[in-house]
């Protein structure tokens, strides 16, 4: 039962993040998260990198109470919320914006997917207009730019 409150937990992430990232992100938390956008920052640290402590500490809280209450759901819910939070640094952070090189040169149709539909989420440099809010979903047309590439 812990098992599927986890993975529950990580999918049902994937729509909270979307909703996130269009909503507050893009909405009335734009002014942490325009920098990511228009590259405006200087040194390696952007303003939306404060969203990491945003989304730690409700985590950590959860995973506490969890704790305190004999490893109850809420502990469950948290390393779900914990394990989508460690996916997404991998992915956004490192193999997208490449703040460290690794997988540069990929042929997974998935991960190109993911690295065009971001590239596409960034193209929008103000917070309207936007596309592609997700992070481990892409859109089906992403995966055909790849397939088309390679049938020419």
């Amino acid at each position: 039962m812990n098992f599927l409150i986890v993975i529950t937990t990580f999918f049902i992430m994937e729509a909270m993040t979307w909703l996130i990232h269009k909503y507050v992100m893009h909405g009335f938390l734009w002014s942490l998260h325009k920098d990511h956008h228009d590259h405006s920052h200087e040194g390696h640290m952007e303003k939306n990198d404060y969203f990491f402590v945003i989304f730690a500490v409700p985590t950590i809280i959860l995973m506490y109470y969890g704790t305190i209450q004999n490893f109850n759901h809420w502990f469950y819910i948290a390393i779900g919320i914990a394990l989508y939070g460690m996916a997404y640094f991998f992915v956004h952070d490192i193999f997208i914006h490449q703040r460290i090189k690794l997988l540069r040169n990929t042929q997974n149709p998935y991960l190109l997917a993911i690295r065009r539909a971001h590239k596409q989420h960034h193209k929008h440099t103000g917070k309207e207009k936007g596309e592609c809010f997700g992070f481990l979903w892409v859109p089906v047309k992403y995966f055909k730019l790849f397939f088309n590439k390679i049938n020419k």
